[in-house]
């Protein structure tokens, strides 16, 4: 009888370990299958272009501004690269000019987008299927600029509680290795670590120590680590507002067949969150742990470009 019972047991428990184990494995369907499932559209209306900033509420801006008490600020901006580099192709170029015998002045000049430049993604940065979020079509997107869901909708800027995410102090070690992937247990195992709960209408920074590998071992491209695109339900479940790394959010090589950036797809496409690309978050995060605070004030300020798909930008966290 024993041994039919523990049969029978271990049969019960097969299941429950492919199941624990599929997220870890997912497929282009999966993916497919948790657009619609994640799905923030028509949440706050047909017309909605903000996605999830809505959930900035004036009752959210004020609980982050009580959480300055110690009066420090911290940049999580990379200083511009502007020589070219295996992980920066198109450099910042900054040219000078002399105004008669009184004025300095200076010219400014970026390709933002990609693995270099500190930047936020708008939520017209991403295309699926001619679509962008909330169902609005890619047509909208011409030469002259995205006629929906542009930067200018963040053009108040954000200001909200901000959580970072120690992924080398998860894992005991200097920084991760490009291509390491960050699972929902882990989420999990951080809040536990860190003694905080991440809540609806928080941003999110994931730090991944990008740059201090990059200062030790000189620049990569084509890697990264990130998140893994399991992560996206469990940021749904948070009711996150915005997400932001030191890398691009996702895990590169993305281990999904047909998707390169899944996490990029469900946030920006799926959920409407905007993304903070290629921040530095070496001083946050030694910041964090000096005060034994993974919690703080963040805020973000945009250019308002019409038609513009994100924006070079310089986020700062206030304790």
């Amino acid at each position: 009888m024993k041994k039919r019972i523990l049969l029978f047991a271990g049969l019960l428990m097969l299941p429950i370990f492919i199941l624990a184990d599929h997220h870890k494995n997912l497929t282009a369907r999966d993916i497919e299958a948790m657009s619609k499932e994640l799905s923030n559209w028509g949440r706050w209306g047909a017309d909605d272009q903000k996605g999830t900033l809505n959930l900035i509420t004036p009752q959210k801006r004020r609980e982050a501004a009580a959480l300055v008490t110690e009066g420090i600020s911290v940049s999580t901006a990379r200083d511009v690269l502007k020589t070219v580099a295996t992980d920066n192709p198109h450099p910042f170029i900054h040219t000078m000019e002399r105004l008669g015998p009184q004025w300095n002045t200076d010219n400014y000049s970026v390709d933002y987008h990609g693995f270099s430049h500190s930047h936020m993604d708008a939520l017209c940065h991403y295309l699926h299927k001619n679509t962008m979020y909330n169902g609005f079509s890619g047509d909208e997107v011409t030469e002259t600029g995205a006629g929906k869901l542009d930067v200018r909708n963040a053009k108040e800027g954000i200001f909200t509680r901000g959580i970072l995410i120690d992924g080398p102090k998860l894992k005991g070690v200097k920084y991760l290795e490009p291509g390491t992937a960050l699972y929902p247990e882990d989420l999990d195992a951080w809040e536990k670590m860190a003694g905080v709960k991440i809540k609806s209408g928080d941003a999110v920074l994931l730090y991944t120590g990008r740059w201090s590998r990059r200062d030790e071992l000189g620049a990569w491209s084509g890697s990264a680590a990130g998140l893994y695109a399991s992560c996206a339900r469990w940021l749904k479940e948070r009711d996150i507002a915005v997400i932001g790394s030191d890398t691009g959010s996702d895990v590169n090589p993305s281990g999904i067949e047909g998707f390169t950036s899944p996490v990029h797809m469900l946030m920006l496409h799926a959920m409407g969150v905007p993304i903070l690309d290629n921040l530095e978050l070496e001083r946050l995060a030694k910041q964090c742990d000096e005060l034994n605070r993974y919690e703080f004030l963040l805020t973000v300020a945009p250019i308002p470009v019409e038609g513009g798909t994100g924006s070079p930008l310089n986020p700062i966290a206030t304790f």
